[in-house]
């Protein structure tokens, strides 16, 4: 919720090297129970608010199982996909607002 987003575009390597496939997201680190156990939706609502980036969500429990701690780091999955030609990164987008539900 609180880490970039990346536009990449496809690549003929990748259609030798994973089917024209590549990561649709950073994958998690933990489960969500241990998210759930970690972190509190109310204290991600107000961190994401003090880096200006506004979140609404019908769940508490659902923004702490969403926890940005309980994914990989995104931006080295990209670096990597980039790297490697699974996709070739075009633009890094940053969050302005959150929606969950």
């Amino acid at each position: 919720m609180g880490t970039s987003s990346y536009i990449l575009a496809g690549t003929d390597e990748a259609e030798a090297l994973s089917f024209g496939s590549t990561a649709h997201g950073a994958g998690r680190l933990m489960s969500r129970q241990e998210a759930l156990r970690r972190f509190r939706g109310e204290k991600i609502r107000d961190d994401l608010a003090r880096r200006g980036i506004e979140l609404r969500s019908t769940s508490w429990k659902g923004v702490a199982e969403e926890a940005s701690e309980a994914y990989k780091d995104v931006d080295e999955v990209v670096r990597v996909s980039d790297a490697v030609g699974l996709g070739r990164l075009v633009a890094r987008v940053v969050p302005i607002g959150v929606m969950k539900g």
